[in-house]
């Protein structure tokens, strides 16, 4: 009478990047492989695909699942029973899922697809057929519901949404607008349980003889990360305030968010870090929304859930009104293992038409130097969307104009999309160093966060260890970039803009060091001004990854051993007792036995390709004793930051 996958709890780590994804692609009228790295074909899952722009923006959404094989179709936006899909998704894979050349893989179209793996305490999918009477059906989530979204496969029927924010006498409409609303007969008056959900006799969930399908999602019921107690989907609810703002607690940070207002008409409103959802403060960052219960293209507009550290925030939804949320983690959760997983590189020639600078996996920030050119750098990540910010100098962040950056600049699986005629990134002819950078457990994080002014003020991060390098810059208003290390400790600064030494400072840091899972900031209008707005970049050593560490200079060859065994591809060196530029090496340009081109962070100038001051080393780098070297004084102590 029903079906429900009976994968087992594995002991293994589980960890959201595989069961979850977002993936972008642009359609070519012909066979697609998606590789999302999702195990569907062993595991079972769920693929939701939507057109996005062009042609076919405006067609229906499409799901399909593994209970009903991939031949199967059915319409978030439709009552439509399921039907034949065939040329649409043809196969489900182990690393994720085949297109055909239907609507939904066309040339001139862009696409996203949602793809959710069954796991326990995450996402399950039941089939069954209905009997017209009250009864339970079976489920393998390994956790109470938060969620239940039901669809009858075999006729036109609503979509039906059992959501725990609601009593169980109530429910709501996928592929509708309407508020919540009262039927004793949907979940027969009962609550899920771990093991079993309940339908009553209305035929949009149990008529005797229909065919349905149910997803099913978890709330907060642990089962991942390398404890095995980490939450990766929350399904709660939120009530705006009388300026349409609310804030929400999930303990981490979202990657995709699906709401809806229940007292009153709206949207089911989709968005994902991957289209654009980024933080909306200083900027009014337009985010990038679908919506379930219509075909409609994409739009811009800005208001609904968008990501901090520990959850989102809303900023101008409708006033004094509750709406209920279905969330999910961001990834990666796993700690990666080389520096080529997390940092990319990128020496280009500028083309003077859009382009996209590509760094070898998905990014989350990037930093760009006109190798040639007295330009400053510039530096921009997904959180802040088109925000721009300028390593030289103190200004507070801006939007980028779309010679600098196109319109939705991280709308893209790897790297970030530049514009068209600035010498800042992709002039014609000019010669650019782009450092594309992954956020990863250990490795790297970036935190947005509004300040109070209040001394010993605390800041969740998800670097997942303790930061060893943190720069700071305030976002408006305009403020000297502020770095700490823990080389030199809690009580002192580094201008990243300047030659200066670090300097005693306890109002930056309140002269406290950072933990695994938060910063302190002190009264300080370098990093908590009150109502000012920040970004953090924060960075730790990694085995065989990242190293942040101190050496002192010999004026001798000096092996600075980072740890890694095929050498450093990037480095970042300052010095820090006595005044000292920001210099940075790296592989794409050369670091060599013989000459090393360098640029730097604090100056305008061009890059410099005479001197010999950095050279190779399997375990790290080497200083050499080139006469003049700055980055090897005799007794000088030095910070750098070092990626394999």
């Amino acid at each position: 009478m029903f079906s429900a996958n009976t994968t087992q709890v594995s002991t293994a780590a589980n960890y959201i990047e595989d069961v979850f994804s977002t993936w972008l692609y642009t359609g070519n009228a012909s066979t697609q492989t998606i590789v999302n790295g999702i195990d569907l074909s062993g595991k079972g899952g769920l693929v939701w695909l939507k057109p996005r722009s062009g042609t076919y923006g405006t067609i229906s959404h499409a799901l399909f699942d593994t209970s009903r094989g991939s031949g199967r179709r059915l319409n978030s936006n439709t009552t439509d029973a399921e039907f034949n899909g065939n040329n649409v998704l043809t196969a489900f894979n182990s690393n994720g899922f085949t297109l055909d050349s239907s609507s939904y893989n066309q040339p001139d179209s862009t696409y996203v697809s949602w793809t959710f793996r069954e796991q326990p305490k995450f996402f399950d999918v039941v089939t069954y057929t209905g009997t017209g009477a009250n009864r339970t059906i079976a489920h393998n989530l390994g956790s109470v519901p938060g969620c239940i979204i039901v669809k009858r496969t075999d006729a036109a029927a609503n979509w039906q949404v059992y959501h725990r924010s609601l009593a169980n006498t109530q429910y709501l409409v996928l592929n509708s607008t309407a508020a919540v609303a009262t039927g004793a007969t949907r979940w027969n008056s009962t609550t899920p349980t771990s093991t079993v959900f309940s339908v009553g006799t209305d035929t949009t969930v149990n008529a005797s003889g229909g065919t349905y399908v149910a997803y099913i999602f978890a709330h907060d019921a642990g089962g991942f990360g390398n404890a095995g107690t980490d939450n990766v989907i929350s399904c709660g609810s939120f009530t705006t305030d009388g300026s349409g703002i609310a804030t929400v607690t999930l303990g981490y940070e979202p990657q995709w968010v699906l709401s809806k207002k229940t007292n009153g008409i709206s949207d089911w409103i989709i968005v994902d870090s991957m289209r654009g959802n980024p933080t909306p403060y200083p900027q009014i960052a337009n985010q990038q929304i679908l919506r379930a219960n219509t075909s409609g293209a994409e739009g811009a507009t800005y208001g609904y859930p968008q990501p901090t550290a520990t959850g989102f925030i809303t900023t101008s939804l409708d006033l004094s009104s509750t709406y209920i949320y279905i969330a999910i983690r961001r990834g990666p959760m796993k700690t990666p293992t080389v520096g080529t997983s997390v940092f990319g590189l990128n020496a280009r020639t500028g083309t003077g038409a859009n382009a996209t600078v590509t760094g070898g996996q998905t990014d989350d920030a990037v930093l760009i130097k006109n190798r040639g050119g007295t330009d400053t750098s510039v530096l921009s990540t997904r959180l802040t969307g088109t925000g721009l910010l300028y390593p030289y100098g103190t200004e507070a962040e801006s939007a980028a104009p779309p010679d600098i950056l196109q319109a939705n600049p991280w709308d893209v699986m790897n790297g970030v999309k530049v514009g068209t005629t600035s010498s800042l990134t992709n002039a014609s002819a000019n010669t650019f160093i782009n450092y594309l950078f992954r956020r990863a457990p250990g490795f790297f994080d970036v935190v947005c966060y509004t300040g109070t002014g209040s001394a010993g003020a605390t800041y969740s991060h998800n670097l997942n260890s303790i930061p060893e390098l943190m720069i700071f810059k305030s976002r408006t208003p305009s403020q000297p970039w502020t770095v700490y290390s823990n080389l030199t400790g809690n009580t002192k600064i580094i201008d990243l803009s300047t030659t200066a030494a670090a300097v005693t400072n306890t109002t930056a840091w309140n002269s406290t060091s950072p933990t695994s899972s938060i910063f302190t900031v002190g009264s300080s209008g370098f990093t908590n001004g009150g109502g000012s707005t920040y970004i953090a970049y924060l960075f730790a050593t990694l085995a065989g990854v990242s190293k942040a560490g101190s050496y002192t200079g010999t004026a001798a060859a000096l092996t600075v051993n980072c740890g890694f065994t095929t050498g450093a591809r990037f480095v970042l060196i300052k010095r820090t007792d006595s005044t000292g530029d920001w210099y940075v090496w790296d592989s794409a340009r050369g670091i060599t036995a013989g000459n090393d081109p360098y640029w730097r962070l604090n100056a305008l100038a061009a890059e410099v390709t005479t001197t010999d001051w950095v050279d190779t080393a399997a375990s790290g780098f080497e200083l050499s004793n080139s006469a003049g070297n700055l980055a090897n004084v005799v007794g000088g102590t030095y910070i750098f930051l070092a990626i394999a």
